[in-house]
C-alpha cells in the first residue's frame, strides 16, 4: 500500500519510513503543511500519517482544507501523549484515527491496516478471492491453501488488486502504488509483476482489458 508521511521530525521520520518500508509499503513524505496540502490533493495515496504540528500550515488546517476539497484519504494523526485536546480537535476535524507519540511501528502498521479495511469496505485482515488468500497482517499468500513465495513488489501489487476486486486499474495507477515519487519506473515494470502474478497464482487470475488497464474478478 502507498502511504503519505507528513512530519517535519527527521528522526522520527526516518524511523517510521524504514520501518514502514521493511514491512512492504510505498511511503513518500513531506516535511511542511503547504507541500503536504498539494501533493495529498493531487496524488493517490491509500493512507495518511498526519503529524499537527507542521512549518507553513498547521497540520489540522491541512486536514481541514482537504476535506473541504473532496479528499476522502484515511488519515492517521500522530499526537503528543496525554494531549486529548489534540485528538479531539483531529477527529473533528476529519481524521479516521490518531496514534500517541512515542509509539510503536507494528501498531503504526495494525492502524494503518485497519484504516485501509474500513476504507475499503472489508472487516477481516484476510482476503479471499477464489483459491488465493492474502493475509494483510503478516504478508502470506497462499494458492489452494498452499504458501506461495512473494516478493515485496508482487505483494504490494495483488493486495492493491484484492482490494479493488472487480474494477479496472489503469497501468499509471498501479505504477503509482508500486514505486515512491523518487523512485525511477521502467515503462515494462507493470506489464512484469503481472505477468508473474499469473505465474504464481494462475494465468487467469487477472485480466488485461485492452486500452484501459487490468482487473482482477470476484471468484467463488
Amino acid at each position: 500500500m502507498r502511504i503519505f508521511l507528513i512530519e517535519d521530525d527527521q528522526e522520527i521520520s526516518e524511523r517510521l519510513v524504514s520501518g514502514l518500508e521493511a514491512l512492504g509499503y510505498v511511503v513518500d513524505h513531506a516535511d511542511n503543511g503547504p507541500d503536504a496540502y498539494v501533493i495529498g490533493k493531487d496524488e493517490n495515496f491509500d493512507a495518511v500519517i498526519l503529524d499537527l504540528g507542521l512549518p507553513g500550515l498547521e497540520g489540522l488546517e491541512v486536514l481541514r482544507r482537504w476535506r473541504a476539497d473532496g479528499v476522502q484519504l484515511p488519515v492517521l494523526v500522530l499526537t503528543a501523549r496525554g494531549m486529548w485536546s489534540e485528538k479531539v480537535e483531529g477527529l473533528n476535524a476529519g481524521a479516521d484515527d490518531y496514534i500517541t507519540k512515542p509509539f510503536h511501528i507494528p501498531e503504526v502498521d495494525a492502524r494503518l491496516k485497519a484504516l485501509i479495511r474500513r476504507n475499503s469496505g472489508l472487516a477481516t485482515p484476510v482476503f479471499t478471492n477464489g483459491n488465493v488468500s492474502l493475509d494483510t497482517a503478516n504478508g502470506r499468500v497462499t494458492l489452494d491453501g498452499k504458501p506461495v513465495d512473494m516478493t515485496a513488489r508482487e505483494l504490494r501489487m495483488l493486495n492493491y488488486f484484492m482490494h479493488r476486486l472487480g474494477r479496472i486499474i489503469p497501468q499509471a495507477e498501479l505504477t503509482e502504488h508500486l514505486y515512491t515519487l523518487d523512485e525511477s519506473r521502467e515503462s515494462n515494470t507493470i506489464e512484469v509483476y503481472v505477468s508473474r502474478l499469473r505465474r504464481k497464482l494462475g494465468a487467469d487470475i487477472i485480466k488485461t482489458v485492452r486500452g484501459m488497464g487490468y482487473r482482477m474478478d470476484e471468484r467463488k
